[in-house]
């Protein structure tokens, strides 16, 4: 391999000699490098299973830009690795080897070294190898990193000696725990955040040969060991060789207790000895030390006794085991207490760093080592969107949230974590998960039995895997559904979204929170607090987002009534937590201007906390007091100061805690404030009975992903079905028909599942386990052809059924105008207008929101908005097929343009495609009548008003509203749709007379 002329000298006379001459210089046994990666186009830009180099990041802005680059200065060949990068979350590159070819062997070297052209930018970059497992995806991460602190072309030699098992990582449970190098996947390069930067690499290679202290390592099969006061902690000690060979010298292990907050010989019994491990020993041999404690009549905090290793012949453990008494006697720990008195004592003992500790959320994948957990206390960690282990399996789940937990019992008082997760419509991080209707699906259900039931699934499948807090649901009222979160609503109207929080209790249980600590429920979040569902749009100035985290402006009486509502039946029902808005509230009249959630004191002290009686704790959104105005010191205290107790700061953790104590200490941030706010934390973990069961109850999770949870899935995908046009009851279809299936979602399971499912913004294909449409439509026993792109012969069939709609995206990255629109693809276009153009045909729109139709509803003669209906196909298969009947209802306004937005019931000028409420359906018998029925139904509904029987009046106003679509059938206009809206608005207010006289209204408007 020939050198550049810039490289030193001495490298150059190197190069001059002969490649045999050159090799024997460092030594006859030393062998040769091996190259991994030269970066001439011989290893491909390509993901799995190909061999490529591929990018990932954090958003959609954090992946590197590469490329292979000429360059006269390359150390190596003629081309380098070269990028650029400005990252905010996180973001890096990726080798990975061929998955369908053998692992590579790495296991005769030293290490791995490569060519870094230095910046200068003080940065350190991370750099791990991917050892075991199935692929580069599904390995174990090894990590180190380098520090760019120079300029100019420099060989970055790495011993594979200096690289530790990511615990925080996949896969969690580990393969061996032990970096075994005969089996390698690849490389990947994490870049440094929040600067701008360039960078090049050229020339990875293996070098050097291997000795044992580089091949052998010594192990414990714990870093934390708890043990109740008086007994013995029994800490395994193993030796591991690369490749599992035996050991070829003896390898001694000299250990002592002592150096902790434990005093030796009245809390532990001094324990001292040398453990040898002789040559010929096999990998994976283990030798027991014991240490005994000892046992008084005090009531005690926890004490620590590291168990101090000293390693000869081998790599010692990358930490100091530490064996901890448990916390014993003190008050807090009693659970027959109640909880007010335990959270008194124990708020009463903290530090203010202990209690800034808890009010500290980090990202479980934004660790810079597992043992922080202790270090600062930590009071939580979540997994945000996608941050999965592999294998993304429960026991995974469970295996690596209990070695979280296992931390936080070396801290003194052992106050478990609180690890959340945004199961927004189902455990849906988690690959074979039960998957829901997202919440304008089960919006259109308007079945809040139904709604308990899904919460209560996702409860149990999520709690089953270690996890007990949700960030859900979200109760935003969505007005405008160019935002790219309108899926996460249950729809426009406050009322629908109040009737649907039924789901609170089926995440967390009765109201008074004696539910929290079972196995199958978990604390719930109200999101996001308030009016995120009514930003402007044009108001954003988050990158290229166009409405998401803009600007909701609207007067004082539009607010309570639109946006707080939600949050008064919330807390009624005792919600856990609440988690404000990344959003800017502009109350009309109020002399502020728009204001950042996050600094709304107003708002979170004055009338969540204050007038509502919210006793939970409020938890800011992912990162969100960066959003605030001033610098990093007036961000914390801003936020705290206006009532969020727990902050989620995914990788700045560090800086946070440290920066809320200096802001305490400083006076800017109350004691009385911080004691407030611990005092929340603590109160929800006691109810959760965290305290006394920190680790997964994973007796629950045979049902994750079970047949009686995907039953309840299903019925809700087929209760979320709207049939918005039936012209000549083309629906259902009957088995003996011949069906031609067409469309961009007929057959693509993540289309069907949308954003927020295994990733953050979902995606497109078959990436969890469930059904399609297409193969629910075969379950069925329909007589089905499908042709994606309707290109197949389109003749000789009965009825075509088109699935088209929108690709999967979450939040601001799915605000139309931000590479979305409301219109059809043009493919889905063709495919409709070619199936509809030849036979009779069904039009399924697989979709977060509403899809602009109007132009080709002359052609279509059916038409089903289906939204994103879950991993459960068969439901939208059952209504197909008349298994169950159509009874779903727009949970929001069908526009039939955009300039129509915002469009919402109630509005003055109101003339949609169809109006909010609009359900058609195909039950065998559906009402007819008159005038003369709808008076009937007036008086009807009238007593049963005056009597309360909620049951009853419903009955009365969908009698009546299927009597007015039956009349109105196609020839809907303004005066018909204004009335039919505001009936379902009123029905759901319980004004059931009220509602029956605006659908007499419409039925009269209708001719």
């Amino acid at each position: 391999m020939r050198r550049t002329a810039l490289l030193a000298s001495a490298t150059l006379l190197t190069a001059l000699l002969p490649l045999t001459a050159a090799g024997s210089a460092s030594g006859a046994d030393e062998p040769a490098p091996v190259p991994v990666d030269r970066f001439e186009g011989e290893v491909p830009f390509a993901n799995q299973p190909a061999d490529g180099i591929f990018t990932w990041g954090g958003d959609t802005d954090d992946p590197p830009a590469l490329q292979l680059t000429d360059r006269a200065d390359a150390p190596e060949g003629a081309k380098v690795l070269s990028g650029t990068y400005e990252i905010s979350g996180y973001g890096g590159f990726t080798h990975d080897f061929a998955a369908d070819q053998p692992a590579h062997d790495w296991s005769a070297h030293k290490g791995i070294r490569f060519w870094w052209d230095g910046q200068d930018n003080g940065k350190k970059i991370a750099f791990e190898i991917k050892d075991g497992g199935a692929n580069g995806e599904a390995s174990e991460l090894w990590t180190t990193s380098f520090t760019d602190d120079f300029t100019g072309w420099k060989q970055i030699e790495i011993p594979f000696a200096d690289f530790i098992y990511r615990t925080d990582y996949q896969p969690v449970g580990g393969i061996d725990h032990v970096l075994g190098l005969t089996q390698m996947w690849g490389y990947a390069l994490t870049l440094p955040v929040g600067v701008k930067g360039q960078f090049a690499m050229d020339d990875v290679e293996l070098y050097g040969k291997a000795d044992q202290s580089l091949r052998a390592s010594v192990t414990t099969d714990s870093v934390v060991y708890p043990v109740r006061e008086g007994g013995t902690a029994q800490v395994k000690v193993s030796v591991a060789t690369i490749g599992s060979a035996p050991i070829d010298e003896p390898v001694t292990v000299a250990y002592e207790a002592g150096g902790g907050t434990a005093a030796s010989g009245s809390d532990y019994v001094p324990v001292k000895g040398t453990i040898t491990f002789p040559a010929g020993t096999a990998s994976g041999t283990s030798r027991t030390v014991q240490v005994a404690t000892r046992k008084d009549k005090a009531a005690e905090s926890a004490e620590t006794v590291p168990l101090k290793l000293t390693v000869t012949g081998a790599k010692a453990p990358a930490e100091t085991p530490e064996v901890v008494i448990d916390a014993h006697g003190l008050p807090y720990l009693d659970s027959r207490l109640p909880v007010r008195k335990r959270v008194a004592d124990l708020l009463s003992r903290m530090s203010l760093e202990e209690k800034a500790g808890q009010m500290t959320q980090a990202e479980r994948a934004g660790l810079t080592s597992q043992g922080d957990i202790a270090t600062y206390a930590l009071g939580s960690l979540l997994s945000g969107g996608g941050s999965t282990p592999t294998p993304n399996t429960p026991e995974a789940w469970a295996k690596m949230i209990d070695s979280f937990q296992l931390r936080a019992q070396a801290t003194r008082f052992q106050i478990p974590l609180i690890y959340g997760v945004d199961a927004v419509h189902g455990h849906n991080n988690l690959a074979g998960a039960t998957i829901m209707p997202h919440n304008i699906g089960i919006g259109a259900t308007r079945d809040p039995q139904l709604a308990e039931k899904t919460g209560a699934v996702t409860a149990s499948e999520v709690r089953a895997t270690g996890i007990p807090w949700d960030f859900a649901p979200c109760l935003c009222v969505t007005r405008d559904e160019r935002w790219g979160r309108s899926y996460e609503s249950f729809g426009e109207d406050p009322a629908l979204v109040e009737s649907m929080e039924t789901v609170i209790q089926g995440l967390q249980g009765r109201a008074d929170g004696r539910d929290l600590d079972r196995g199958d429920k978990v604390l719930a979040t109200a999101k996001h607090f308030v009016g995120d569902g009514g930003t402007e749009y044009g108001s954003s100035t988050t990158g290229s987002y166009t409405i998401d985290q803009g600007v909701t402006k609207v007067t004082r009486q539009q607010l309570e009534a639109v946006h707080l509502a939600p949050y008064r039946t919330a807390v009624d029902r005792g919600i856990g937590t609440v988690m404000p808005s990344y959003s800017s509230l502009d109350v009309l009249g109020d002399g502020q201007g728009p204001v950042k959630m996050h600094a709304r004191a107003d708002m979170i002290n004055g009338v969540l906390k204050g007038r509502m009686g919210f006793d939970g704790f409020v938890i800011s959104d992912w990162n969100a007091i960066d959003q605030l105005p001033g610098d990093y010191a007036s961000h914390v205290g801003t936020a705290v100061n206006a009532g969020v107790d727990m902050m989620m700061v995914p990788y700045t953790y560090k800086d946070f805690s440290t920066t809320l104590i200096d802001e305490v200490n400083a006076g800017r941030v109350s004691g009385k404030r911080i004691d407030d706010a611990v005092a929340r934390i603590l109160t929800q973990k006691f109810k959760l009975g965290l305290f006394e069961h920190p680790y997964a109850d994973t007796s629950g999770a045979d049902e994750i992903g079970s047949t009686a949870h995907r039953a309840v899935a299903r019925q809700a995908a087929a209760e979320s079905q709207v049939l918005l046009k039936n012209a000549n009851g083309v629906l259902p279809l009957k088995k003996s028909q011949k069906v031609y299936v067409a469309g961009s979602n007929a057959d693509d399971l993540g289309n069907q599942t949308g954003g927020w499912t295994i990733t953050w913004q979902g995606a497109s294909g078959d990436h969890t386990q469930g059904t399609t449409v297409l193969q629910a439509m075969r379950r069925a026993g329909g007589d089905v052809t499908y042709s994606k792109d309707a290109s197949a012969p389109l003749n000789g069939y009965d009825v075509g059924v088109v699935v088209v709609g929108e690709t999967p995206y979450a939040e601001g990255v799915g605000d139309v105008g931000n590479g979305h629109s409301l219109q059809l693809s043009a493919a889905d276009r063709a495919a409709v207008d070619k199936v509809c153009g030849a036979m009779k045909c069904a039009v399924l729109i697989v979709s977060g929101r509403p899809q602009l139709i109007g132009d080709r509803l002359g052609e279509i003669d059916a038409l089903v908005a289906s939204w994103l209906p879950g991993t459960e196909g068969d439901g939208v298969a059952d209504v197909l097929y008349g298994k169950r009947p159509f009874t779903g209802q727009l949970p929001v306004t069908w526009p039939k343009a955009e300039s129509q937005l915002p469009i919402n019931v109630g509005d003055a000028s109101y003339d949609p495609q169809f109006p909010y409420g609009w359900g058609l359906t195909t039950l065998t018998t559906v009402p007819e009548g008159n005038v003369v029925t709808l008076k009937a139904l007036a008086l009807a509904a009238t007593v049963a008003e005056r009597a309360g029987s909620a049951q009853a009046g419903r009955d009365i106003v969908t009698r009546a509203r299927l009597l007015v679509q039956q009349k109105v059938g196609s020839a809907l206009t303004a005066s018909v749709a204004a009335p039919f809206a505001d009936a379902d608005h009123l029905l759901l207010t319980g004004k059931y007379a009220a509602a029956v006289a605006k659908l007499t209204e419409a039925y009269r408007a209708a001719g």
